[in-house]
């Protein structure tokens, strides 16, 4: 898988992607990296300026609470691993934030921890909660909603060339991913989405045809194949302006067209593949009284939580901060100056006037 963002703009400070890549003597694709190549330079990062001990790795956070003066609860010193005795000395400073949650051993025991810090930063993304389509039978074993479950059958071998197609609902990038891997190992598709093909919303129509032909691929795919045998891409039907309107037992799919007539089909596994919202479940009310729109759920394209846009902490909740998708930042090169930003307004508040 390529990353959508050219492989230099994902670089951190003082160990530039390009030498690191170099290091490894490998090339770049059309100035692009692979996903994988981004993993291993970012955990070769950590290793290299030794922060490791700044990562936990495998914490699940139960919840994020503000403590107020009034509260008896805080202890003398931050604690990672034990949650403190309450302490009835009261410190001078400002309110602070108590993060509590657990960590997974390798053994399969949960270890509770309790965290107090006076900031907190959130940058937990977008992908946490893929958003669904809410029709009858979506619950069913064969339907999922994350690429990863076409990858594991792929492995497996529970699909494959010569089983009923899969089922790809969606227009988006995700779905352009799923359609790939699956071309690539000849497995037959059905592609079904909302949207007319020519449609200026589509990703695919704002990307440049030079730097992502991969993804051009897939939107010429869509434009040429209506029928599943036969044309430039055997084993792929595209279904456009279609919906999805119950899933059966029998592993049937009942579609709309946009004239009303349904159709039904057979597939072998179901990708519902049409975004998702962050997992905010940590905080009060899911973190709507952060957001933009404190009626809505949060959404990083369409109610992202309200920030200070030069130092990204949410209007809502002083020393609470949020960088990447969370604050409509959607590409990860982005985050380094959301980071920078917050570094920044911390930084500052923790001087004392002369």
């Amino acid at each position: 898988m390529i990353t959508l963002s050219r492989g230099e703009w994902m670089g951190l400070p003082d160990l530039s992607f390009k030498d690191w890549i170099r290091m490894k003597r490998r090339n770049l694709r059309n100035d692009r990296s692979t996903a994988g190549d981004i993993l291993n330079y970012y955990q070769y990062y950590v290793r290299n300026k030794r922060l490791q001990d700044n990562f936990v790795s495998g914490a699940v956070v139960k919840s994020v609470v503000k403590l107020s003066r009034s509260e008896e609860s805080l202890p003398e010193k931050d604690n990672l691993w034990d949650i403190p005795e309450p302490k009835t000395d009261r410190p001078e400073d400002k309110s602070i934030f108590q993060v509590s949650g657990f960590i997974k051993n390798n053994s399969g025991t949960k270890q509770n921890f309790c965290v107090y810090a006076k900031n907190v930063v959130l940058a937990t993304g977008t992908y946490d909660s893929p958003l669904k389509l809410g029709i009858q039978g979506e619950d069913l074993p064969f339907v999922y909603h994350q690429i990863s479950a076409l990858e594991e059958a792929v492995k497996t071998k529970k699909v494959h060339q010569d089983s009923d197609p899969v089922l790809i609902i969606g227009a988006g990038l995700t779905a352009a991913d799923a359609i790939l891997l699956a071309h690539h190992y000849n497995i037959p598709v059905i592609h079904a989405f909302r949207r007319r093909v020519n449609d200026p919303a589509l990703i695919f129509n704002q990307l440049p045809q030079v730097m992502y032909p991969e993804y051009h691929k897939v939107h010429h795919m869509m434009k040429e194949q209506s029928v599943f045998k036969g044309g430039p891409y055997e084993g792929y039907m595209s279904l456009p302006e279609h919906h999805a309107v119950h899933f059966s037992d029998s592993k049937k799919c009942i579609f709309k067209d946009k004239n009303g007539q349904r159709k039904a089909l057979s597939v072998s596994m179901t990708l519902i593949l049409i975004g998702s919202n962050p997992n905010l479940s940590f905080l009060p009310e899911n973190g709507k009284h952060l957001a933009v729109d404190t009626q809505k759920p949060v959404s990083s394209k369409r109610n992202p939580l309200e920030i200070d846009p030069f130092t990204y902490e949410c209007l809502q909740e002083k020393g609470l901060y949020a960088v990447g998708p969370l604050a409509g930042d959607y590409f990860v090169r982005f985050v380094q100056g959301g980071a920078l930003a917050v570094a920044s307004s911390i930084q500052k508040s923790q001087k004392k006037p002369p």
